[in-house]
């Protein structure tokens, strides 16, 4: 049976792949795609899922959530990477639906429709999962697992010197995720900075007759321009494509339990995600963390998941 999935995204180049892999995955069921502000404004990020699902135009469509601003605001945006729009330019033409449902409502909608058997993927700022467990609190021991992609455990981050960007974008949200009784799998910097494609892998894309192969020529290279501008790299990072990774092929990864926090205040530290690595811990663990990777065997399922996706997408 596939397992069933939401996927919380602020596309995003990076996620836009995640979206590719997962739609047309036979071992997936993605009864939602909710839309969250990060690296792109909220309102930006919903009309994105709806462009990007009207031209995926997946067999089963998901329902819809729309992104709304975090309490505190937006501090970031990955623009400087993504673009204006988080999709490097691309004007992809979409009707947008004329009042969809908040993700927060969708979210609590979908997990209360199958207790325990579904897992959110939140490939941005966890400001809508954290939205949905206040307005349900039941809802942290209905969901089955939540897989979060962000933070760091002992690198740096990539936003300040401390924060990675989900974390940093809602601190306070990410906190209140951190010290939730749910299942937690973080996936952090330390293991998605360590695949990087490289320009090579544009010619194992599928080919550009499919419409998966369309999208991605379009988005791909501007994501390898701002890298090489912004990092001097010769390939980009695709933090949200491992992400999902880790929930389809857990074999390839190294999880450890850990206790983790957010930091929410400080100059230098807002955003940041602390771990306690002591001899004696004190806090009690409450999230597995992925710590270790097989690179190849990892870049290796990315391109074939995208290129399985576009046979079965056409």
């Amino acid at each position: 049976m596939a397992r069933k999935v939401i996927l919380d995204v602020d596309p995003g180049i990076d996620d836009a792949l995640a979206l590719c892999m997962a739609l047309f995955d036979p071992a997936l069921e993605v009864v939602a795609i909710t839309a969250v502000g990060g690296n792109a404004p909220p309102n930006q990020a919903t009309r994105n899922v709806q462009a990007l699902l009207s031209h995926l135009d997946p067999p089963r469509w998901p329902r819809v959530g729309a992104a709304s601003p975090p309490e505190h605001g937006l501090p970031a945006t990955g623009r400087h990477l993504f673009g204006p729009d988080g999709l490097g330019g691309v004007e992809f033409q979409v009707a947008e639906l004329r009042d969809p449902h908040p993700s927060e409502k969708i979210i609590c909608d979908e997990i209360r429709a199958a207790p325990e058997s579904v897992t959110i993927v939140a490939l941005g700022p966890l400001t809508n999962v954290a939205r949905a467990f206040a307005r349900d609190p039941e809802l942290p021991s209905l969901v089955g697992q939540v897989v979060m992609m962000g933070g760091a455990v002992s690198g740096p981050g990539n936003i300040t010197p401390a924060a990675e960007f989900n974390i940093y974008c809602d601190p306070q949200s990410a906190q209140a995720i951190f010290r939730s009784h749910c299942t937690k799998t973080l996936v952090p910097l330390d293991v998605t900075n360590r695949i990087i494609l490289t320009l090579d892998v544009l010619n194992q894309l599928p080919a550009e007759a499919t419409r998966i192969g369309w999208l991605l020529r379009k988005i791909l290279p501007s994501a390898f321009r701002a890298y090489r501008q912004e990092f001097g790299m010769e390939g980009i990072r695709v933090h949200d494509a491992v992400a999902l990774t880790a929930l389809t092929h857990p074999d390839l990864f190294t999880l450890r339990e850990m206790a983790g926090d957010v930091e929410t205040m400080g100059e230098l530290t807002v955003g940041a995600t602390v771990f306690d690595r002591r001899r004696v811990p004190a806090w009690r663990h409450n999230m597995a963390v992925a710590v270790d990777i097989n690179k190849a065997a990892v870049i290796k399922q990315i391109v074939g998941a995208l290129q399985s996706a576009a046979e079965r997408a056409g």
